[in-house]
């Protein structure tokens, strides 16, 4: 008696050490210095623009109104939701995986025998049958549950996804928004300009009709008016073209977008970029890429058990009579019960090539995930950049602007009196539009600087 208790001792600490040595788990561990530097020489600080809401962010209630309405009907969002169901639907089917089979079975079987080959033996056979049968892996070296988390990774990671494509919707729209409104105020500039050309011609008809300037000066003056007027069809054809991108983005018909005006808009002041960790929890597209690679992970412990024994255990029960009406009659019942344990040998290398496919895109996971985090860093370093550059310019081109209204008024007073040429007032005016496009442009990278840092650290989608 005794020794049959050592022999059970010695195979349970030897099924004990065979689970041990087959263990196949081999989680993803996130690495502590994966954000170190991220944002170069950029400042940190405790508080994070991202997580700002972004009906807060932008300070104009047209534009708000426009995101609301992009967040509920763009088309390309609606697709990124069927994503998610779909990998909810499949991160379902994975957990069912780990449980048994249940299928139940009916059927009425008829047989002739043959009397050359069974002489002695019944020539007919009738039988009924209404069977349950039940089958279910043992999933002892973690083959189903690995795929299952694989496949809540990838749930996440679809997830994510969607929360990407909501954070750079909100961009878009308000990128756009403000690219219609740039071409308003370089619309209305345009008009003005040509408005004030027109009238230095008609101050250069009078000066010739005194003998001051030659028809040459009228002829350029008009020339040069033209040259400002012409480009009005295409500023206008430019508004047309945005607006038809805005109302594609909010998934609505092509059609006029309601819109205020540039000098209104006024940009975040806190621009403030946290840490460089918080990356990892805040921007969707690097969350994604970490739970591709959780989910790889996940793929490889599951491809390594296809190595191991499969233990499935198979069971029957039911009613079996040769005559129906006997069928359920309780010594009808029979059952049967078993249990098997497949061990691969040869399987054509099937085994062998899918472990080393996971194993390829466990590792090209993680490089995607590296890269992805060094660009979101390189983002947020730039779209701080961009900003620091707008002000400075923004700053530069007051002084120009100053300068150059004043050459425009000090020229054209000088016409009159002969002590200036008309193309130096026709300088002076080409030169001023010019300026006043280009502040134009400032103002709107100040405002995309916002947008493009807000996006960058991962802002929109809380």
């Amino acid at each position: 008696m005794k020794t049959n208790s050592i022999i059970y001792k010695v195979i349970v600490l030897g099924i004990a050490a065979l689970l041990w040595s087959c263990n196949t788990t081999n989680q993803y561990q996130r690495s502590q210095d994966l954000t170190d530097g991220l944002y170069g020489d950029s400042v940190t600080d405790t508080i994070n623009l991202s997580n700002e809401n972004w009906q807060n962010l932008f300070n104009d209630p047209v534009l708000d109104s426009l995101i609301a309405e992009g967040l509920s009907n763009n088309l390309d969002l609606q697709a990124a939701v069927q994503r998610v169901i779909a990998a909810e639907s499949n991160f379902y089917q994975s957990k069912a995986a780990l449980a048994p089979s249940l299928s139940a079975q009916a059927g009425h079987t008829y047989v002739r025998n043959s009397e050359s080959t069974n002489p002695n033996g019944p020539k007919e056979y009738n039988g009924s049958q209404a069977i349950l049968q039940s089958s279910w892996e043992i999933d002892f070296w973690g083959k189903l549950s690995n795929s299952k988390r694989a496949a809540y990774s990838n749930y996440l990671a679809t997830d994510a996804a969607h929360k990407a494509i909501q954070t750079r919707l909100i961009a878009n729209i308000s990128a756009v928004y403000y690219n219609l409104l740039a071409l308003d105020a370089k619309l209305e500039i345009t008009k003005e300009t040509v408005q004030n050309s027109a009238q230095l011609v008609e101050t250069l008809k009078a000066l010739k009709e005194s003998g001051s300037v030659t028809g040459a000066a009228v002829v350029q003056s008009e020339a040069s008016r033209y040259a400002a007027e012409v480009t009005i069809p295409d500023i206008e054809q430019q508004i047309k073209e945005t607006e038809n991108t805005l109302c594609l983005l909010l998934g609505r018909t092509p059609g006029p977008i309601e819109r205020g005006k540039l000098e209104e808009q006024k940009a975040h002041e806190m621009l403030s970029i946290g840490v460089p960790s918080e990356l990892l929890d805040n921007r969707p597209d690097v969350m994604q890429a970490e739970y591709n690679v959780m989910s790889a992970y996940q793929m490889t412990n599951s491809a390594r058990a296809y190595f191991y024994p499969s233990v499935t255990l198979t069971a029957s029960a039911g009613l079996e009579a040769l005559d129906l009406g006997d069928l359920l009659d309780p010594t009808s019942f029979a059952a049967n019960v078993v249990g098997g344990l497949v061990q691969p040998i040869f399987n054509k290398r099937v085994n062998k090539t899918r472990l080393e496919v996971a194993k390829a895109h466990q590792e090209e996971s993680l490089l995607n995930f590296r890269y992805t985090l060094l660009n979101a860093g390189a983002e947020v370093s730039d779209a701080l950049n961009i900003y620091d550059a707008s002000l400075r310019k923004i700053e530069l081109r007051s002084k120009q602007l100053a300068a150059l209204e004043k050459s425009v008024e000090y020229t054209e007073e000088l016409l009159t009196y002969g002590s200036a040429t008309y193309t130096e007032v026709l300088n002076a005016q080409q030169s001023l539009l010019n300026a006043q496009l280009n502040d134009v442009n400032d103002h709107i990278q100040k405002l995309n600087a916002v947008v493009l840092l807000y996006r960058a650290l991962g802002g929109g989608w809380k």
